[in-house]
């Protein structure tokens, strides 16, 4: 079956040329997206992967496309129209076609509204989850604006590049401070030597993670110490875990980062019952 997207009102083949090429998303990055997973025909974390698009939008003054309930519409309609039942749906909007320029249109522009769905191989996830996945470090490149999910994601795009071809699945990115903000497509963590969980606290450096706000009020609800804190690469090699996660990877264990071994080698304890939690929930 041919993958079908949503765009500004059509729903067409997935390679249908149906972007101008004057878009500003194209033109200039001047684009935000927002990712769902999709388990067992369920979107996880609905309400928050929405209220984290429009606050998105916001930062960036780019108009509302259509109205929420329009848009929940539309993405289930991908949805069925795909028959995702376990994968991801994918929203993406620009501010619009408009002549090229740096400045906003001078005139009112419509947004352009871009939703895909598809399943993913639930084999390759359940695989990750429990042999754990290798990390590599790299230095952070990108805007100071990470909270915004923009589609300006060459640095992450170019240090992801560099754990593959490194054998591994993730970058983590660190500041000049020494400090570790996060992975090219999810939250960093570690279990430390006290058993406290530790991820970095909220700023503009980072991603507000939906999936992790949702593993830190998992772990709260179980009385599992939670520190919203920095900490370096030497902190994470010497953690008894580590783990990453994101809409498709919900608590992934980290086995290796620079091709040192991350405790024992292993996916830990509290990263498997976070994500069976997770699961679960």
């Amino acid at each position: 079956m041919s993958r079908i997207a949503y765009v500004n009102g059509a729903y067409a083949p997935l390679n249908a040329p149906l972007i101008s090429v004057m878009d500003r998303g194209l033109q200039l990055a001047d684009s935000i997206y927002e990712v769902w997973a999709v388990r067992g025909g369920r979107l996880y974390d609905a309400e928050a992967h929405m209220a984290r698009l429009w606050r998105s939008l916001d930062e960036l003054r780019i108009a509302h496309p259509m109205s929420e309930a329009s848009l929940w519409a539309v993405m289930r309609e991908t949805m069925r129209r795909n028959r995702v039942r376990d994968g991801i749906v994918y929203v993406q909007v620009s501010r619009g076609a408009a002549p090229r320029d740096h400045v906003f249109p001078s005139a009112a522009v419509r947004p352009t509204l871009i939703v895909t769905a598809k399943n993913l191989d639930q084999r390759a996830i359940a695989a990750r989850v429990e042999r754990g996945v290798r990390v590599i470090s790299a230095p952070e490149t990108r805007w100071a604006r990470r909270d915004i999910k923009s589609v300006n994601l060459l640095p992450n795009v170019l240090a992801r590049q560099a754990a593959k071809e490194a054998g591994a699945f993730e970058a983590w990115f660190v500041d000049d401070d020494g400090f570790v903000t996060e992975g090219t497509s999810s939250s960093a963590w570690i279990v430390d030597a006290a058993g406290s969980l530790r991820t970095r606290a909220l700023s503009t450096a980072l991603l507000h993670g939906v999936t992790r706000a949702a593993l830190i009020g998992l772990a709260r609800e179980r009385q599992l110490a939670v520190v919203e804190a920095p900490f370096t690469i030497a902190d994470a090699l010497a953690a008894r875990e580590a783990f990453i996660s994101s809409a498709s990877n919900p608590a992934v264990g980290v086995v290796t980062i620079d091709g040192r071994p991350v405790g024992d080698g292993k996916v830990g304890p509290v990263t498997r019952t976070l994500n069976a939690v997770y699961l679960g929930a």
